[in-house]
């Protein structure tokens, strides 16, 4: 298995399927609150919430749509005149009511609406799918194994005090190096001869670091340098050190509830992967020429609407105050 670092998995490039994860995001979120046994069963049908123009709008249907904007932890039941609940549902008594009025318009029919209808569909399939990798193949085992894995991975990134004596040339530092090894303190040498001003008038102190997240070679020198030691001096780009180790100390891992919901996600996203890659490497898959139809005829583009402007609107820009929306 896998042993990543998870705090650079927020960043790590190596999810490689964008846009598997924004479909993911909204599951994400109410899969990685409760354990794979303990997951809320979904209520189809059951009490209803409302009904427009005959057509019903369920209970189950309002407490889904508010863990899904994540008004709610998954599974909490919300009930008429909680906030959260009337809100959604007057939300979806007026989504019911514009799909209701775009079908009579027929809408639904138009070949632009019934491939948006489709593609709708398929990122709907997605995320079942993603459901089911999840119920089968994330288990309290392997959430156990991975979070022990990064708990040795934090203890071997312990957090270290060290001081330095910074000078411009080798010989000056052995020099320096010298004279501590001859019986004279570290500290009473670093006001007088180093070159770091920041740290010059505080014996040198760089506080506490995890040392792999220093540059090199200052994750092998500190390795190598026990507690109250002074390392021989090494060169970096900023000069030649002269390292002293004050003090380690161990960092208390995070429990594994605080750890689950990145350990869930990657689980997750590493089965999406390997799914992804499969089915790939199955499909037969022809991209089209950009710009062409089928037929290779460059398609029918319509006019921009007059805004009053010479420049388009930015549909990703966000609203400014004062739009309606």
């Amino acid at each position: 298995m896998t042993v990543l670092n998870l705090k650079a998995l927020r960043v790590s490039p190596r999810i490689l399927f964008a846009g598997l994860v924004a479909s993911l995001a909204i599951f994400m979120a109410a899969a990685c609150s409760a354990p794979p046994e303990e997951e809320v069963p979904v209520r189809v049908e059951g009490a209803t919430a409302a009904t427009v123009n005959g057509e019903k709008i369920y209970v189950s249907d309002v407490e889904l749509e508010a863990v899904a904007r994540g008004l709610v932890p998954a599974g909490t039941k919300v009930k008429a005149g909680d906030t959260e609940y009337d809100t959604v549902l007057s939300q979806l008594i007026e989504q019911k009511l514009m799909s209701q009025e775009a079908i009579r318009r027929g809408l639904d029919k138009d070949p632009a609406g019934r491939r948006r209808l489709e593609m709708a569909r398929e990122r709907i399939l997605g995320n079942l799918l993603v459901e089911n990798l999840v119920a089968e193949d994330v288990t309290e085992d392997q959430i156990e194994a991975m979070y022990q894995k990064q708990v040795a991975l934090q203890q071997d990134d312990d957090e270290v005090r060290i001081s330095h004596i910074l000078v411009a040339t080798k010989e000056d530092a052995q020099a320096l190096f010298d004279r501590i090894q001859a019986g004279e303190s570290f500290e009473s040498l670093v006001s007088a001869n180093s070159l770091d001003s920041a740290t010059r008038m505080e014996q040198g102190d760089l506080g506490y670091v995890s040392p792999n997240d220093e540059p090199a070679p200052f994750p092998l020198v500190i390795a190598n340098t026990g507690e109250g030691e002074v390392a021989p001096p090494f060169e970096s780009a900023d000069g030649w050190h002269i390292l002293k180790v004050k003090d380690r100390r161990s960092r208390a891992p995070k429990t594994r509830e605080e750890m689950r919901p990145d350990i869930v996600t990657f689980l997750t996203l590493e089965q999406v992967a390997k799914i992804v890659r499969r089915l790939k490497a199955e499909a037969q898959i022809q991209q089209g020429e950009p710009g062409l139809d089928d037929d290779g005829s460059t398609p029918y583009r319509l006019p921009d609407m007059d805004t009053g402007s010479d420049t388009p609107e930015d549909p990703s820009a966000p609203a400014s105050e004062g739009t309606e929306l």
